[in-house]
């Protein structure tokens, strides 16, 4: 039954604008799939989605689709929607979002598996990014940009 939702819910978040996860319940329960919400948010996590920015509204995306393995045109579309600016301070990158798009970029990075980061922290509007031992946070933050675009360059406090 799990596999069976799963795939049921891929294809859904395929052919439609997903933008939450009760949408997808009542979808699945349309198609004869009983599921809660707790059962769904786990199926996403198991699949990997993501949300983006498409046309304005947020919805689900799978990273498997968006080829983010190092990074696809929806991780790329989502970081230059929602990053504001990046600042290195030792071993770790501060991002800012616009308020409410922390989550959703953190987990999109933590997701992309960017080399050199070990993970994020998300508050509201504010991430902060871990780099791996040994890894120069500016070679992240250069990735970063080169995925995004153009950004004002703000140099931390130990001028790296």
């Amino acid at each position: 039954m799990k596999n069976a939702r799963q795939r049921r819910i891929a294809q859904l978040i395929r052919e439609r604008a997903i933008t939450s996860q009760d949408q997808l319940v009542k979808l699945l329960r349309t198609s004869g799939i009983p599921a809660t919400q707790a059962t769904v948010s786990r199926d996403l996590d198991d699949l990997g989605a993501i949300k983006v920015r498409r046309d304005g509204k947020v919805t689900y995306a799978l990273v498997s689709d968006t080829s983010v393995a190092p990074a696809g045109d929806a991780i790329k579309r989502l970081l230059a929607e929602s990053v504001i600016s990046m600042e290195v301070s030792g071993n770790l990158l501060l991002i800012r979002t616009p308020p409410g798009h922390a989550g959703m970029v953190a987990s999109a990075l933590d997701r992309a598996q960017l080399e050199g980061l070990a993970g994020t922290v998300a508050g509201d509007d504010t991430i902060i990014g871990v780099c791996k031992q040994g890894v120069v946070p500016r070679r992240v933050e250069t990735r970063l940009r080169g995925l995004i675009g153009s950004l004002p360059l703000r140099v931390g406090a130990d001028g790296r």
